[in-house]
């Protein structure tokens, strides 16, 4: 009986493998931008630090006139947060009970005392001496301002020369300059609310790149998405949102605003991706996840600063809950009887800052240089820190040496005309970019006309300038013009007219920037406290409600 042979089964080769599916093009609005010269992003970075660093630091711990200004140098109100930051350094709390209770949160006033220590600088009765060690903190983060806003400009604009340009602008700001060497509290307020626009911005980046991938992958993201796992830069966000609480409770309207802004810039990105229902996929995947990141984070970043102040026996109202009870008849006693659950000295807190917010509302005391909101964006009434018109080494018969608070002039007056133009630009082309500044705007702006019988002062515009700068940028950016056809990509009339468009353009932009370089030069020594004469000072004066 012969045996049949039968064919071996065929074994499947590499020749026979199904062919991978080929990836799916992503939207163009979700589409992760590579930079093909990031060695340039880089440089330009590097360039605006370098001149940020340069108008921060020079002649930093040589106040002006050190000799005839009052509390050792100290000028305007550093006469109160630099010896708060010492108090802090000593005690871990703040100890000025010699005029009133501290109204500001301590986190500003410990990145002053981390400097004070790192330097130095009390004598032996332990008076504060030296300038430089409570300056050091607000140059290093005034020049981190100036990184931030260029590297997010960058991102933004998807160009390594507008992030160099809006570097360049924020590191020539006045106002931003004399905060930068003065040790008060908003260009740390500036630095985290720039801090955390900066994050939620590379999280929206993230957060499309990541439905792009699906996408490519050929998801069919119509019903909703998969998990997109954590997003760790929204965190961030929510972290640096509630330190900039916990320098200034200002910063709590940017802290509303952003986290809306950033639920917003979620749903488009689900109707980017196709998504059927982008608002209900939103609610599970983007809406429930961010309580942690942008509520729970932010609250428990803020309290982690008063950790000096939970731990100090002595520590202002630190004890409040101890003897305000249910039955105590005090104004607190109806809080206490409903929220008598909660921990003593979170209780204690709550009625610290409820003293706060009151006195916030009842400051009303007239002052030389306040100012109304109207009045910031077109310089009304900048702030003196610092005259002396008592020296005479100028060589003329009279002299003076001046610390103004005020912004570069040629670049704020350019700040209301491009707000207006931002807002036409923003309905017309429904240009994120656009929208994000005026939402930054509205934050730090509009909550000041609550109530106009407060005492106001320019420098709260602080964390609205790095904004208004981007805002700038943007217009600047259009100002240049689009991109030159290649050549055959249309024809050589029309390719001609963009050349010649763009070459206008740029001429705009390199010119505005020149005026804005001249006059940061001119207005130096204002913003530094150079010696001039009565002449020369005046002429810088440029209109009467400067004096």
């Amino acid at each position: 009986m012969t045996a049949t042979l039968e064919a071996p089964a065929s074994v499947p080769g590499p020749d026979d493998a199904e062919p991978p599916h080929p990836r799916r093009p992503a939207p163009a609005q979700l589409a992760r931008w590579q930079d093909p010269r990031p060695l340039l992003g880089w440089l330009m970075t590097a360039f605006v630090t370098l001149v940020a660093g340069f108008t921060r630091f020079w002649a930093l711990g040589s106040p002006p006139g050190a000799n005839t200004v009052p509390k050792n140098g100290m000028l305007f109100d550093e006469v109160y947060y630099a010896v708060e930051a010492q108090e802090l350094l000593r005690y871990g709390y703040e100890d000025n009970r010699g005029y009133m209770f501290v109204v500001h949160p301590p986190l500003g006033k410990w990145l002053i005392a981390a400097s004070e220590w790192l330097v130095g600088g009390r004598d032996s009765t332990e008076n504060l001496t030296n300038s430089l060690g409570w300056r050091i903190a607000p140059a290093v983060v005034g020049t981190l301002v100036v990184v931030l806003v260029a590297r997010t400009v960058r991102r933004m604009m998807h160009s390594n020369l507008f992030g160099g340009v809006a570097g360049l602008l924020m590191a020539l700001e006045g106002l931003s300059v004399v905060l930068s060497r003065t040790a008060i509290l908003d260009i740390f307020l500036q630095f985290f609310v720039v801090a955390a626009f900066a994050a939620l911005v590379v999280d929206r980046d993230a957060m499309r790149a990541r439905l792009a991938g699906l996408v490519a992958d050929g998801v069919d993201l119509a019903a909703g998405t998969p998990s997109l796992g954590p997003r760790p830069w929204r965190l961030v966000g929510g972290v640096m949102l509630g330190l900039s609480c916990a320098v200034k409770w200002s910063a709590s309207s940017f802290l509303v605003l952003f986290v809306i802004m950033s639920l917003v810039w979620d749903r488009a990105a689900f109707r980017s991706a196709g998504v059927r229902h982008p608002t209900a996929t939103w609610a599970h995947r983007s809406l429930v996840p961010a309580v942690g990141s942008l509520v729970v984070a932010p609250i428990a970043a803020y309290l982690f600063t008063w950790l000096g102040w939970f731990t100090g026996e002595n520590s202002w109202n630190r004890h409040w809950a101890d003897t305000h009870s249910s039955t105590t008849h005090s104004y607190f006693g109806r809080l206490d009887f409903w929220f008598g659950w909660i921990p003593g000295p979170i209780r204690s807190l709550a009625a610290y800052h409820l003293d706060a917010y009151r006195f916030h509302e009842q400051l009303d005391s007239p002052h030389s240089y306040q100012s109304n909101p109207w009045s910031w964006l077109v310089l009304g009434r900048p702030v003196d820190f610092y005259y002396n018109g008592a020296e005479k080494t100028c060589g003329a018969k009279d002299c003076s040496r001046e610390v103004l608070l005020i912004g570069t002039p040629l670049l704020w007056w350019a700040f209301v005309p491009m707000l207006l133009w931002l807002a036409w630009h923003w309905f017309s082309t429904r240009d994120w970019r656009a929208g994000a500044v005026w939402f930054a705007f509205a934050a730090g702006w509009l909550v000041w006309f609550q109530n106009l019988d407060r005492t106001m002062f320019l420098f709260y515009m602080a964390p609205l300038v790095p904004f208004l700068v981007i805002g700038l940028t943007l217009a600047l950016g259009v100002m240049w013009g689009p991109a030159v056809p290649v050549a055959g990509a249309a024809p050589p009339a029309r390719a001609h007219a963009a050349r010649r468009r763009r070459l206008w353009g740029a001429a705009g932009v390199a010119g505005y920037l020149a005026l804005v370089v001249a006059d940061f030069a001119w207005m130096w020594p204002i913003f530094t406290g150079g010696l001039l004469t009565y002449d020369d000072w005046h002429a810088h004066m440029w209109l009467p409600s400067w004096v």
